[in-house]
């Protein structure tokens, strides 16, 4: 039986999985944080089928509640990134192992996080990076820094270090949650800016000393949809994830649905384009044989 693991808990990641695992085609796992946006809503009262106003909370476990009924597996565990395997198996790696799938739908919402801070909107693209993976090759023998304070911001200053020579992650006044080797610095002070003529050249903290570095890169939070696309060279577009109309990615067994593609940003069009991807996978694996 072919594996079908779904990143993202919330209604196009359950949605997906519940079509998947219906079709008796498919071992399918959702990997989860624990975390979803659509917790945060106080009151649901517009959506088919509710007799009476609910909150996101209520939505989101009821949704879990359902998958886990048909026999989907759970994992919590938070994605760190993603990448191919020899046979362009797309294989998705957690703060604690390793996953290889036969199809992976991206359904983590919209996280493109960044900070209020002068400086690095300017800078994007000129020394603001949000994917090490991608930009490491520029900063070699070069001093970095990474923002945030989990096992996301860890994973990016492990890719940096390889390659970079001096790598700093700045946690921004939080306290760092996961364990850093001693090859990588931890700075907690608040950050003011991010500097710079053409490129940058150094961050600025609130006690007003500066840190020389020449790339800043953003690992806030846990890694967002778009984070793990772009990981593995998936085209995106403003911080969304292009997908066509049968919700694949322009990389094989990759698809994405909702809020991480854009468009309304409505619990109908997560639940919509959640149905979309595991349709099309279960048609082009019927298509294959």
């Amino acid at each position: 039986m072919k594996k079908a693991m779904i990143i993202g808990a919330g209604p196009a990641g359950i949605s997906a999985a519940l079509y998947l695992q219906r079709s008796n085609k498919f071992e399918t796992t959702v990997i989860y944080s624990g975390k979803s946006s659509l917790e945060k809503a106080e009151r649901i009262e517009n959506y088919y089928g509710s007799a009476q106003p609910l909150t996101g909370k209520q939505l989101y476990e009821n949704g879990i509640a359902g998958a886990k009924r048909l026999g989907v597996s759970f994992i919590r565990e938070e994605v760190v990134s993603l990448e191919y395997d020899m046979e362009m198996h797309p294989v998705i790696l957690t703060d604690k192992t390793k996953y290889s799938a036969d199809y992976v739908i991206l359904a983590t919402g919209s996280k493109r996080r960044s900070l209020p801070v002068s400086g690095v909107t300017e800078f994007e693209g000129r020394g603001v990076s949000y994917c090490a993976v991608c930009d490491a090759f520029f900063y070699r023998n070069k001093p970095v820094c990474v923002i945030g304070n989990g096992e996301y911001a860890l994973h990016e200053a492990l890719t940096l270090a390889a390659v970079s020579d001096k790598v700093t992650i700045l946690t921004n006044g939080l306290e760092m949650t996961a364990d850093v080797p001693e090859n990588i610095s931890v700075e907690t002070g608040r950050l003011v800016s991010v500097n710079g003529e053409d490129t940058v050249s150094s961050v600025t903290f609130e006690d007003g000393t500066s840190l020389n570095v020449n790339g800043v890169f953003m690992a806030i939070g846990v890694a967002g949809s778009a984070d793990l696309a772009r990981k593995v060279g998936a085209e995106t577009q403003n911080g969304r994830i292009k997908v066509n109309a049968k919700m694949e990615t322009t990389l094989p067994r990759l698809y994405a649905a909702g809020d991480c593609t854009g468009g309304t940003m409505q619990i109908f069009k997560a639940v919509s384009d959640g149905a979309t991807a595991a349709l099309s996978i279960i048609a082009s694996e019927h298509g294959a044989r």
